[in-house]
């Protein structure tokens, strides 16, 4: 399948053209703003050739097809008809999305990303020194006083970065705020890091009681300073007339942020900066290794809940006191983890289609992109994911007791190496790595996934076990037809949300969407299974077939909630009886899918099951077709 014909796909998927409101794409992942999210036929994308995984989040439907594909994609789709959109348009739409701490938490990230790759460079930097010095290498005065400039200069200047950032995020105007940021570490005031080593510089006292020092290294005050100014600025500028907007808004801004900056912000959030900073060295400080097997085993479902950027700000404070960062083995720890479980589907696997899934996946986890391996393939079967979890901890914990802390940010895994070679603890990264790597491995190849054919075998089994125990004989499967347990809308059953029915491992059948709270018996035959939850029945009919009813997806999990049962095992049924009923609202408002199955289970006894219904049904109308 080309990348046009993949285009058309997932247009069609989406909804058609009509259900897109704007398409943009990222480095990784095609991001989609669509008016109904219930009108994506999310396993139709899924499934699609070269698509990694696909997830709604921060309002958007994001598709991952990798670095390199995603333009090409986005190209085709575009040229298909679908309405583009910025990405800066795209985050004002999904900022309206979730919690104020989610919209918070978004917005740190947006501050500290675009610093991230300067902090990445510095750190590499301080690793190539570190490595020198470890050789014994004695470089020149001024090849050192170079090598201080470049491992230096992003830390002096930090507050400005973060200004700069802070004003560009909050709609300021970003060269304002780069001033307004570097007035913050201005030669003229007292340098901090001098201060605080107790020599002979000391702070300078304003109006004869205000003390103040530079900024430098200070991450918390810059970012507060840039969101109040960026807010002043654009509030000015809607008073300020435009003939004079040019002279007087960036003068008043100037010297209003730099007097608050200065004397009121600066030292009281540098107060609580430094709290922060006290508490997060406590928690890594932890002994027997806890700070790091609690942040290790919950990273990636702070990943996963889209809040993770936190760390951004913590790690980029690390450095900035420390020039040695803790977080980062830990956090390698569990994409190491996320990235061997995705291998370990990928080798178990008989499904080419995830295998040809897992691996680039796994490897997009090595270079430090865990979201292909998180929903695309571990999320997907959730077992994978829950034990890399457990990996991830057990990794974090091991990076703790050895005290593994990284020269920089922003780089894990394979390129994360670079952050260790220079501080002698290159060996124990690795040992840190393997580790992390051969639990996940194990965890997920011996207990987390089981291929499909393996699903069905168990099925089969179930099935013998199930006409053993209760006296059913297999009779010598009939031709036959099956009519509508349900009333509601016919769905192609490889559309149905769940990997096990979709997939045909329980054999094959028809889904319908309800209209009505109604299970009627398909056909002649004698209930073999009649689940205490009402949300499934097992049926053999007179000629054979048995047929297993599911009412929803994962209802399991009501506990009977909203479901009554009208018959019990044994019982002998007419085509059209009343199996039993349920309340679609309260499945609704579980947040689950009504969607019911009617499968086939014993379809290997048979020539051919075949679906023959299509949009609505009502009660009598046959959907399947069975022969011998």
């Amino acid at each position: 399948m080309n990348n046009q014909d993949i285009a058309k796909k997932v247009i069609e998927a989406l909804g058609g053209r009509e259900n897109v409101n704007s398409v943009a794409h990222c480095a990784t992942r095609l991001r989609v703003m669509v008016k109904d999210e219930g009108k994506i036929n999310k396993e139709v994308i899924e499934n699609l050739d070269k698509v990694q995984g696909a997830f709604f989040n921060s309002g958007q439907y994001q598709i991952i097809f990798g670095t390199g594909t995603v333009n090409k994609m986005y190209d085709e789709v575009v040229a298909l008809g679908l309405p583009t959109s910025s990405k800066e348009d795209m985050k004002a739409e999904a900022a309206k999305q979730g919690n104020w701490f989610q919209r918070a938490i978004r917005t740190f990230g947006d501050v500290f990303v675009p610093i991230i790759p300067v902090i990445v460079a510095t750190g590499l930097f301080m690793g190539l020194r570190g490595l020198m010095n470890a050789l014994g290498m004695t470089l020149p005065e001024d090849v050192t006083i170079y090598s201080q400039i470049l491992t230096d200069t992003a830390f002096i200047i930090l507050p400005g970065l973060v200004v700069w950032s802070t004003f560009r995020v909050f709609g300021g105007n970003p060269a304002v705020g780069i001033v307004l940021g570097m007035m913050l570490v201005s030669g003229s005031l007292p340098n901090a890091w001098a201060v605080a080593s107790g020599g002979e510089v000391t702070a300078m006292n304003f109006f004869g009681f205000i003390p103040v020092v530079g900024l430098q290294g200070s991450v918390l005050p810059a970012f507060i300073i840039g969101v109040v100014g960026a807010k002043f600025e654009k509030a000015l500028r809607k008073v300020v007339p435009d003939v004079l907007d040019l002279l007087v808004t960036p003068f008043v801004t100037l010297l209003v942020m730099s007097i608050l900056g200065l004397f009121v912000i600066g030292p009281v959030f540098h107060v609580v900066e430094n709290y922060i900073l006290f508490g997060t060295k406590a928690i890594l400080g932890l002994p027997f290794g806890l700070g790091g097997l609690v942040i290790g085993g919950v990273h990636q479902l702070i990943v996963v809940s889209g809040v993770h950027h936190i760390f951004n700000l913590l790690e980029v404070q690390l450095l900035a006191a420390d020039h040695v960062n803790p977080f980062n083995a830990i956090i390698t720890a569990a994409m190491t983890a996320q990235g061997a479980a995705t291998v370990a589907v990928g080798v178990k696997t008989k499904n080419p289609k995830l295998k040809t899934l897992a691996f680039p996946a796994a490897l997009s986890a090595f270079l430090g992109i865990t979201e292909p391996a998180i929903f695309g393939v571990n999320l997907r079967f959730r077992k994978p994911f829950f034990l890399s979890l457990i990996a991830g901890a057990i990794g974090g914990g091991l990076a703790s007791i050895l005290g593994l802390a990284g020269t920089g940010n922003g780089i894990t895994i394979i390129p994360g190496t670079m952050l260790y070679v220079g501080n002698g603890q290159l060996f124990q990264y690795l040992l840190m790595v393997a580790v992390s790597f051969v639990l996940g491995f194990a965890l997920t190849y011996m207990f987390g996934y089981e291929d499909e054919e393996e699903i069905a075998t168990e099925v089969a089994t179930e099935r013998l076990v199930q006409e053993e125990t209760t006296g059913n004989i297999p009779v010598a499967p009939q031709n036959e037809t099956i009519q509508t347990p349900i009333v509601g809308d016919v769905v192609a059953l490889e559309n149905v949300n769940d990997p096990v029915f979709s997939s045909g491992a329980m054999g094959q059948g028809i889904a319908v969407k309800p209209s009505q709270g109604v299970v009627y018996a398909p056909a002649d035959a004698e209930v073999s299974i009649a689940f205490a939850t009402g949300h499934a029945y097992g049926l053999k009919t007179a000629n054979g077939a048995e047929i297993l009813i599911h009412v929803g997806i994962d209802t399991v999990t009501m506990n009977g909630e909203g479901f009554e049962q009208k018959v019990a095992q044994g019982d002998k049924v007419k085509a059209g009886d009343v199996l039993g009923t349920f309340d679609s609202s309260k499945i609704a408002a579980a947040g689950l899918d009504d969607t019911t199955m009617v499968i086939v289970t014993n379809t290997a006894d048979y020539a051919s099951v075949t679906p023959v219904a299509s949009g609505s049904v009502v009660k009598g109308d046959v959907i399947i077709e069975v022969k011998a």
